[in-house]
């Protein structure tokens, strides 16, 4: 059974499926780093802009910058008022178009595991950060089915259809996110996991809302009638509502952060 590819390329429905993951997980993220403000921040793969927004209101930087292949994406973080100095750049993650040591700080958010040669990523998150500053980055725990698609994938596989995967998925063990910041001869390397709850009013909220994810979508739309109806009942069943129709369930990142070894 082969996997099917998923493209990220539609900010506003990026923003209706994931955003709101995005926030809740980040803001715990940002809790555990503790960042000191007036920082210079690039954000690697930022997407619509979910996660910089949520930089520039905690941690005050004094320059922002945030890179994505996707132009579509890059458009619509583009419209975000909550991140008026940002500067959102067109740009590969393995050869950021910056000096070394130009940042304070490199992120990754949910990005790691897109990335094709994942060692090559790390060491370019070092290589333009300066000495004593931060790397850091968090992954949705693939294997651990921990990812805010896990429960509708789950249904989809039971209808047989293939799931998804990211290209990279192997980076979001925590064990090699290990490896990697070690490789990368990062020092102070710290991690953890962080689990958030997103409840939806009611299942056709929750509904909409997956519709919106390119790896539930798609397959979704690709259904018969009859299949659509069967596979809604059967999400219904794995997700019940409680007693005011709101359903609530959780998703499990996997974090890491570490620091540029200090110049002597």
């Amino acid at each position: 059974m082969s996997r099917p590819s998923v493209r990220f390329n539609d900010g506003a429905a990026y923003e209706r499926g994931m955003g709101p993951w995005s926030q809740l997980v980040g803001e715990v993220f940002l809790d555990w780093l503790q960042p000191k403000s007036n920082m210079r921040w690039i954000d690697i793969g930022c997407g619509n802009g979910a996660f910089t927004e949520l930089l520039a209101r905690r941690c005050a930087p004094v320059e922002l910058h945030g890179i994505d292949p996707s132009e579509a994406q890059l458009e619509f973080a583009r419209t975000r008022t909550g991140v008026p100095k940002a500067v959102f750049l067109k740009g590969d993650s393995m050869a950021l178009p910056f000096d070394a040591y130009r940042f304070d700080a490199a992120v990754m958010a949910l990005v790691l595991f897109f990335v094709p040669d994942p060692v090559k990523g790390v060491a370019e998150m070092r290589r333009v950060v300066a000495p004593g500053g931060l790397v850091s980055a968090y992954l949705w725990d693939t294997f651990g089915e921990g990812g805010p698609t896990a429960p509708l994938q789950a249904e989809l596989l039971d209808f047989g259809v293939p799931t998804w995967r990211p290209p990279s998925a192997e980076a979001s063990r925590m064990t090699a996110l290990l490896d990697l910041w070690i490789g990368a001869g990062l020092e102070a390397v710290e991690t953890r996991q962080i689990v958030v709850q997103r409840r939806f009013a009611d299942f056709e909220d929750l509904w909409q809302s997956s519709l919106a994810q390119p790896a539930v979508g798609p397959p979704v739309a690709a259904m018969a009638p009859d299949d659509v109806e069967r596979f809604r009942a059967a999400l219904r069943a794995r997700l019940p509502a409680d007693a005011q129709g709101r359903i609530t369930y959780a998703a499990t990142a996997n974090a890491i952060k570490g620091r540029v070894p200090a110049a002597h």
